[in-house]
């Protein structure tokens, strides 16, 4: 556990990994008091559901179950892992794409 910086941006970090719109309304809850665990957790669950939509697109093109099924397993996994270290208020990346999804999003 991190210190009360931490559970001050808890909130906004939860409910980044929720859906799109969750990670929308997690960027406007953080936006006065610019917490840097929040932030964090917002790029990360910015960069899992841009990497759910554009992923998903290039799925659907081969309409195969044999292929859509491990790329929805990879997102949830994706989605859980950050859920859960937000829960934990703990600063780790997903797996795979984390480090860039903080170099891509650092606007944020």
């Amino acid at each position: 556990m991190q210190s009360n910086y931490a559970k001050e941006g808890k909130t906004a970090a939860i409910v980044a990994y929720l859906s799109i719109i969750g990670t929308i309304i997690a960027y406007f809850l953080n936006n006065d008091s610019k917490n840097t665990f929040a932030n964090f957790h917002i790029r990360q669950g910015l960069g899992v559901w841009v990497t759910f939509y554009l992923l998903g697109a290039l799925v659907s093109i081969f309409d195969s179950w044999m292929i859509s099924f491990p790329f929805y397993i990879f997102i949830v996994v994706l989605i859980f892992y950050g859920l859960i270290t937000a829960i934990r208020e703990e600063e780790k990346p997903v797996p795979f794409l984390g480090e860039r999804f903080q170099e891509w999003f650092k606007f944020i």
